[in-house]
């Protein structure tokens, strides 16, 4: 019962989909929109105390080093953070203060820049840090990846190379978010269940652009009435990308030690006697007696939520807006897609050097390419923009900065090879979907 009970509540919350509104989400999205809702305009403020609160713990942990701070584990690794994220932070607080009261350059605070984080990202992270950090102690304290993994590794691991466990951190950011696979994810590296190279995997691979997500991007190149297709092409070149991807560098050079440093992890071996539901109940089990009540389940969450309003929100206003800012306001990403036009050309993708500038743009976020390319009259090439926007994974403005923002060991430039890669990988799948439809 103490495995069965909360790990129902969490699937309900996490991973069953539900008809809502002419949509289909989870019921931790409804949670959160319904937060958003009710505080409305002043999340933006809200969200910019946060990351000014941030800082200045930040500040405080590296001057004065209160012992709230120094005796705590949890509080030393939230602000005593190394040299560049407290950079990244001061910045991401500086961005915040003047986008909020539209002080200084423009080209900070315009609305496809630092207003486009701050009133439209942030706000939506938020709402969905608080429920999904608070619940995910029910995904990760009472079994429920145990059982999974020891009914899924013969399928995750031969085909990714990944543990069997890791199909929850898919399943919940296919339906939910990718921002919550991301730190499902971040939370079991930092608890010795995924090696440095599974963490890295996982979190730029698995951490998939939700239903929701996609049903955006195709509405913004109109051309709705594809959708299916449009998604099982994007299923078809994720797995493409997922079997490829852990097999080159940089992912393929991560060195599989724990956290910790060790190389002897967990074991997916079934032991003689058991069938693989067996031993997952049985670990299943073990892992729920571990729990230690509701007061650890509250506390478990209270500090994931900090954890995360705290620890990936700044980062990701600082290094979201400079990258929206090169993309808004300088030809950084038209040039970088130049070599991309004799390619689009083989691939005999109507209006090539139009398509080109929206290619490299979606590093710096997934809604750039639908809204650069929004003008371009082949439904081809629209539809190519719009699924290539949602494989490429690594934006910038979410789940890059999130990743980066988080304990999972990538740098940025690695982020940015995955998503060239990934570019170069789910292209053709794309591009071979699009021509047997249009």
């Amino acid at each position: 019962m103490k495995f069965l009970i909360p790990s129902i509540i969490g699937i309900l919350l996490f991973i069953v989909p539900i008809q809502y509104e002419n949509e289909v989400t989870i019921s931790i999205a409804i949670l959160s929109g319904a937060l958003q809702d009710l505080l409305g305009r002043s999340l933006p403020a809200i969200m910019t105390v946060i990351i000014v609160l941030t800082l200045a713990g930040s500040v405080i942990a590296k001057t004065a080093k209160p012992d709230f701070v120094t005796k705590s584990a949890f509080f030393t690794a939230l602000f005593d953070v190394p040299l560049v994220w407290f950079i990244a932070r001061f910045l991401g607080a500086v961005f915040a203060v003047l986008t909020l009261f539209k002080i200084g350059p423009e080209w900070i605070w315009s609305k496809n820049t630092g207003g486009l984080l701050l009133s439209d990202l942030l706000p939506v992270l938020f709402c969905v840090f608080l429920f999904a950090g608070l619940f995910l102690p029910l995904l990760l304290n009472f079994g429920l990846l145990e059982l999974f993994g020891a009914l899924l590794a013969k399928f995750m691991r031969p085909l990714f190379k990944l543990p069997g466990r890791s199909s929850i951190d898919c399943l919940a950011s296919w339906l939910g978010d990718g921002t919550i696979g991301v730190l499902l994810t971040s939370k079991q590296y930092e608890e010795g269940f995924y090696t440095k190279r599974e963490a890295a995997v996982i979190g730029t691979t698995f951490s998939v652009v939700s239903i929701t997500f996609s049903l955006v991007i195709i509405e913004k190149v109109e051309l709705t009435a594809y959708f299916i297709p449009f998604y099982l092409t994007i299923a078809a070149a994720g797995l493409v990308a997922a079997i490829i991807s852990p097999r080159i560098p940089p992912l393929s050079r991560k060195a599989d030690t724990y956290s910790n440093g060790e190389e002897n992890g967990l074991s997916e071996d079934i032991p003689a006697g058991y069938s693989r539901f067996g031993w997952g109940l049985k670990m299943a089990a073990e892992r729920a007696e571990k729990s230690t009540g509701i007061k650890g389940f509250l506390k478990d969450g209270g500090k994931n939520v900090l954890d995360m309003w705290m620890g990936v929100a700044p980062i990701v206003m600082a290094l979201g807006t400079i990258a929206l800012i090169i993309a808004e306001f300088t030809p950084v990403f038209k040039w970088l897609g130049l070599p991309f036009i004799p390619l689009l050309q083989l691939l005999q993708i109507p209006e090539a050097a139009a398509a080109s500038q929206t290619i490299m743009v979606g590093f710096a976020d997934m809604f750039l390419p639908t809204i650069i390319g929004s003008d371009i009259e082949s439904d081809l090439t629209r539809f190519v923009i719009a699924a290539l926007s949602v494989t490429q994974l690594i934006y910038m403005s979410e789940v890059g900065g999130l990743l980066l923002g988080s304990k999972i060991p990538v740098s940025f430039w690695e982020l940015f090879i995955i998503f060239l890669q990934r570019t170069l990988i789910t292209l053709p799948v794309i591009v071979l979907a699009a021509h047997l439809l249009f």
